[in-house]
């Protein structure tokens, strides 16, 4: 409950990742910050490769602010999901796979949303916890044997069973990452925080639709 003076917070970001698996946590993790400043110094950075020019998934360019070396240590890891074709690429790259397994080794929380999960599943981080990932790509979480999927769809899983290597929260495809960050916000900062976090983004969620989630049978990758 934020007993530190710093707190840091990672979002390694790639070509090809979901806007919606970076924006939501990183705007509620500094509505967070802003609320415990002179408490504690929270910072929020998205980290790549290199500083060089990024585009998601539907063509939003975003730039980097910390490269990896530059940010090695986290109190907490946040993994987006991305396009497919993305995914298979980080799940190949030697390079990001070490980054996220050194940037998790002294978390507090290592976090993923949407087919994140399955970029935190490739590097071992979810060895033996519980978990959940977009619905499309729940198959392909399953190929991981150690890994105990939850049924259900649920909107996120946080599995605190073995507090000595970090707590994993795991959360369902895109938007479910407001309602990930906003439980992590309260288990950070305390519930007072996330209460006005909430109010400030005025996240009630009130869907004018309303639509049943598939049981997908196949891995897309």
């Amino acid at each position: 409950m934020l007993e530190t003076k710093q707190y840091r917070i990672g979002i390694p970001v790639y070509g090809g990742v979901d806007l919606l698996d970076v924006a939501a946590p990183y705007e509620l993790f500094k509505w967070m910050a802003g609320e415990v400043e002179g408490q504690c110094d929270v910072s929020v950075d998205l980290i790549g490769r290199t500083l060089d020019m990024l585009k998601t998934r539907d063509g939003l360019e975003f730039r980097p602010q910390k490269t990896f070396p530059e940010q090695p240590s986290l109190n907490l890891l946040w993994v987006p999901g991305g396009d497919p074709a993305a995914l298979k690429v980080q799940m190949a790259d030697r390079a990001f796979m070490e980054y996220l397994i050194s940037a998790s080794q002294n978390a507090e929380y290592i976090t993923s949303v949407c087919e994140g999960a399955l970029l935190l599943a490739e590097a071992g981080l979810l060895d033996g916890y519980q978990a959940t990932t977009h619905w499309a790509f729940l198959p392909c979480l399953r190929k991981y044997p150690t890994i105990q999927v939850v049924s259900g769809n649920p909107r996120f899983v946080v599995d605190d069973r073995n507090g000595t290597t970090g707590i994993r929260v795991t959360g369902g495809g895109i938007s479910a990452g407001l309602d990930e960050a906003l439980e992590l916000v309260g288990r950070i900062a305390g519930l007072a925080v996330a209460e006005q976090v909430q109010l400030t983004t005025q996240y009630l969620p009130k869907p004018p639709i309303s639509v049943e989630l598939k049981v997908a049978k196949d891995c897309p990758l």
